[in-house]
């Protein structure tokens, strides 16, 4: 699959605000700061369409992008550190959760794991979540460009035991790995 196309269609806070687009959705997840908006502006090589911060939490909203009137990209917002408060947290976790159990449109989750560290306890929840609910996923190792070339096989293999789902590498600078992440999600969608 080549991307030839990509735009930014809304941000919401909750699923009821979010419109129907009749196309197949990817809803990207993850801790805070873990890479999700970096992927989307990689992905379609176009930068700065997905905004991004060095501060976890930015991500507030539902973010929806039409990729080629092909399939959506829903960067929803992070789960962990954020500098927020509880019941903000909450807030977002309750609508995080409507909206991956609710949206119909939803063919497969994305989990986005800082490939510099362990896998963290709140990416076990969202990864046990995910199969107590039976949804489909699969996994990033972001920011594979921070680790040494060596380990990279390595840390992938490791989550995918842990998660026991599959896991593709990913860093923004290099668009190598993209590839098989497409092939993926073309598989997907082709289902």
């Amino acid at each position: 699959m080549k991307i030839k196309k990509a735009k930014f269609i809304t941000s919401a806070p909750s699923i009821s605000e979010c419109p129907n687009l009749d196309l197949p959705e990817f809803a990207l997840i993850g801790r805070s700061n873990a890479g999700k908006s970096s992927f989307i502006n990689s992905l379609v090589n176009i930068k700065g369409l997905a905004k991004t911060s060095n501060t976890p939490g930015k991500t507030k909203l539902i973010n929806l992008f039409n990729v080629d009137d092909k399939f959506v990209f829903a960067d929803l917002p992070g789960y962990g550190y954020a500098k927020v408060s509880d019941k903000t947290q909450n807030q977002w976790q309750k609508n995080l959760e409507n909206y991956l159990l609710k949206r119909i449109s939803i063919v497969c989750l994305i989990q986005f794991i800082d490939s510099r560290h362990q896998i963290q306890k709140n990416d076990f929840q969202m990864a046990e979540w995910i199969k107590y609910n039976n949804l489909q996923c699969f996994v990033i190792a972001a920011k594979v460009d921070q680790i040494p070339k060596s380990s990279i096989y390595n840390v992938c293999k490791n989550f995918e035991k842990q998660l026991a789902l599959p896991v593709f590498p990913f860093c923004n600078s290099n668009s190598y790995y993209n590839l098989k992440i497409l092939e993926k999600m073309e598989e997907i969608i082709n289902r």
